[in-house]
């Protein structure tokens, strides 16, 4: 999978490092960001309440009951005022009491009198999360808030950046068919091109979308978060776990198929749901009976004869069980847990057979149980059927986030939290019964869209709204960077620099020189004044290094577009046996060279070639014949009055897609500069 992997160790300190400082600066500006949404929201609720108007409608009771009439010509009607004004009062007793709960009904009646008065109660209802949701909804909300968190937290790992495509994502679709390999090859590719970006906005979108679940409470914010559950859990499973390996052999229920994330994706769904979905033991019984019959399904597969798992040990070898769980003990993690992974591992290749019957067993009597949707058996079944995932999620999959490249706890926790959602569904409480949350008309939105309304808007929302605001702030902290990175074909140079190391920034003269490049002509440095000099050093019989960074000055130059006349791409001979322009020519039309305008491959007799070497600090060794000369790969960079302004190491490293790019992006980016400064 050329795209997938970039070729550098997950542990280097220069992506490490980068990484690290893009998650504190994007972390400073969430927080100035959440700030800010803060401070504009407590400034409009005081001026609200400092305006004449609040004023005077809380100066006594004969204002009071003309702020119910205003309110009940907007819709709201007396009650509904009053329902507004006990709610907001709550809302503000804090530190107010009895006069703040008296001005904040009167806010409520202002903001009726002004047009969305009824809108903005509604919205406040149904964004307060009491008792009257419904238990189910509530546990995947917040159990899948933590779950969201708790997966970015794991993707700020330091050896997420460079490792993810690598490590996780490359293993999972080795074994996919060529087209799940094809496409996750692309979104791979993004990946190992923009490991910084990537990285970070994995973080940052993951923690947004749980922080929303947590504070949206009921209502519009709510299923809105959900939304954004499955739409971002869907580019995960695709891209991230290969269609959960169900297109691949060997899938097993025990070791997290069809993938984790996907129960994600059936949680955000649920969550989206109207709150009236959950009035009923309706949607109990059919969450449920996806579940049985889900857990049926795994059923066979597991006991499906010629897959291996009935065999504890084949040829000698661990059969697909034993292997399963043995692979797992060399994995970074505490010692008690790989010994316990090691004895398992033991006794699943002496038990084979046993072990496979047990897991079918359990997984076709629970799948039978949830089909019946009977409550008695229901809860049992609920209860022991969250045992056996938390045996399966420490015997069988390690919990899931060890090793420092873990992603996510497996599928084992989300599965426990949605078939318990699914018993609680089937069995709601009374005080659950609560309707959906009415839409404000468009004429309502419309007018909480004029200046004047807007901020009676913003003074009126709820603490939840505020909070579920800056949570899609961080969301879009994340997915702006993703976007950006997905729509640029080019390499990050933060992958060449760690291939090297860092540049050297310099402002010395130049060393000249008087050369004959590839078609015969003199070139010096004095006869390309004017002009920034991307200068190297190459064998022209090299078969190793000099070809690549041929290709890598190349691609600079189609990078620089208009740029590119005021820019000479200049390469010396490195090797002083094959200099002559004969095999110049030759490894210009081999590389696609020869049609460059402004490509130079400069060659002399050895005494001008030495002192070029020398001038710039090149070591050419010379080899016996027939061999590539050895010497060191070098990039610098000249400025249009002849000054040498940066020095690079040009070894192309693992030599990937990835690198050869980056290292394209990085000398553009340097000679753009010197182009500011000519």
């Amino acid at each position: 999978m050329p795209g997938m992997n970039s070729g550098l160790s997950p542990d280097d300190p220069t992506l490490v490092a980068a990484f690290r400082s893009a998650l504190l600066h994007q972390g400073a500006i969430a927080f100035i960001a959440v700030l800010f949404l803060w401070l504009v929201w407590a400034t409009a609720r005081t001026w609200r309440l400092t305006t004449p108007s609040a004023t005077s409608n809380s100066g006594g009771a004969g204002a009071a009951s003309d702020a119910e009439v205003t309110a009940g010509s907007a819709g709201a009607g007396p009650a509904g005022a009053e329902a507004a004004g006990a709610e907001a009062a709550g809302a503000e007793a804090a530190g107010a009491e009895a006069a703040g709960a008296e001005a904040a009904g009167a806010e409520a009646a202002g903001a009726g009198a002004a047009g969305a008065g009824g809108a903005g109660a509604e919205a406040g209802n149904s964004e307060r999360g009491g008792p009257g949701e419904a238990r189910g909804r509530w546990l995947l909300r917040i159990g899948f808030g933590v779950l969201w968190i708790l997966d970015g937290i794991l993707q700020a790992q330091p050896k997420m950046a460079a490792g993810l495509p690598s490590l996780v994502i490359e293993p999972t679709a080795a074994s996919s068919p060529a087209w799940v390999q094809q496409l996750v090859n692309w979104g791979g590719t993004i990946w190992s091109y923009h490991p910084i970006q990537a990285g970070a906005a994995s973080v940052w979108i993951q923690v947004g979308i749980g922080a929303w679940l947590i504070v949206g409470g009921r209502g519009r914010w709510s299923r809105l978060a959900g939304i954004a559950s499955v739409g971002w859990g869907l580019i995960v499973w695709v891209f991230g776990e290969s269609f959960g390996g169900i297109f691949a052999p060997g899938l097993s229920w025990l070791t997290g198929a069809p993938g984790g994330v996907l129960f994600y994706v059936a949680a955000g769904a649920l969550i989206a749901l109207p709150e009236g979905a959950w009035r009923s033991p309706r949607l109990g019984r059919l969450v449920l009976a996806g579940v049985g019959i889900f857990f049926i399904g795994m059923a066979v597969l597991q006991a499906w004869p010629g897959r291996g798992f009935w065999q504890g040990m084949v040829h000698g070898r661990p059969g697909s069980l034993a292997d399963m769980v043995q692979s797992m003990v060399s994995t970074s993690q505490p010692h008690f847990l790989s010994a316990l992974l090691s004895a398992f591992s033991s006794f699943v290749a002496g038990h084979g057979f046993a072990v496979n019957l047990v897991v079918v067993i359990v997984l076709a009597v629970l799948g039978v149980i949830f089909l019946t949707a009977r409550p008695p058996l229901v809860r049992y079944a609920v209860w022991f059927g969250i045992l056996f995932c938390l045996a399966d999620w420490v015997l069988f999959q390690d919990l899931g986030f060890l090793g420092g490249v873990g992603t996510d706890p497996n599928s084992m926790i989300p599965m426990a939290l949605l078939f318990s959602a699914g018993y609680l569904a089937l069995t709601p409480l009374p005080q659950e019964s609560v309707g959906d949350t009415a839409v404000p008309e468009r004429g309502q939105r419309l007018h909480a869209l004029r200046p004047r309304t807007l901020g009676g808007v913003v003074a009126s929302a709820s603490a939840r709204s505020v909070a579920a605001v800056a949570a899609v702030a961080v969301i879009v902290l994340g997915a702006a960077p993703m976007a950006s990175a997905a729509a640029n074909r080019s390499a990050d140079p933060i992958l060449a620099l760690a291939i090297e190391g860092g540049s050297t920034s310099l402002d010395l003269p130049a060393p000249g020189f008087s050369l004959t490049n590839q078609d015969g002509r003199a070139v010096t440095l004095a006869s390309l004044h004017g002009k920034v000099v991307l200068m190297t050093f190459l064998d022209p019989v090299c078969t190793t290094d000099c070809p690549i960074i041929a290709q890598e000055f190349k691609q600079t130059g189609e990078l620089l577009g208009r740029g590119d006349k005021d820019v000479e791409l200049v390469a010396v001979v490195a090797n002083p046996t094959y200099r002559s322009t004969t095999f110049i020519q030759a490894f210009d039309r081999q590389e696609g060279l020869a049609g460059v305008s402004n490509w130079q491959y400069l060659t002399g007799s050895v005494s001008q070639l030495g002192a070029v070497w020398r001038g710039y600090g090149v070591s050419v060794t010379d080899l016996p014949a027939g061999a590539m000369a050895a010497h060191n790969d070098l990039a610098i960079v000249i400025d249009g009055a002849g000054n040498i302004r940066e020095e690079v190491g040009a070894d192309p490293g693992p030599a990937t897609t990835s690198t050869q790019s980056s290292f394209s992006v990085l000398l553009t980016q340097y000679a753009r500069q010197a182009l500011g400064r000519s």
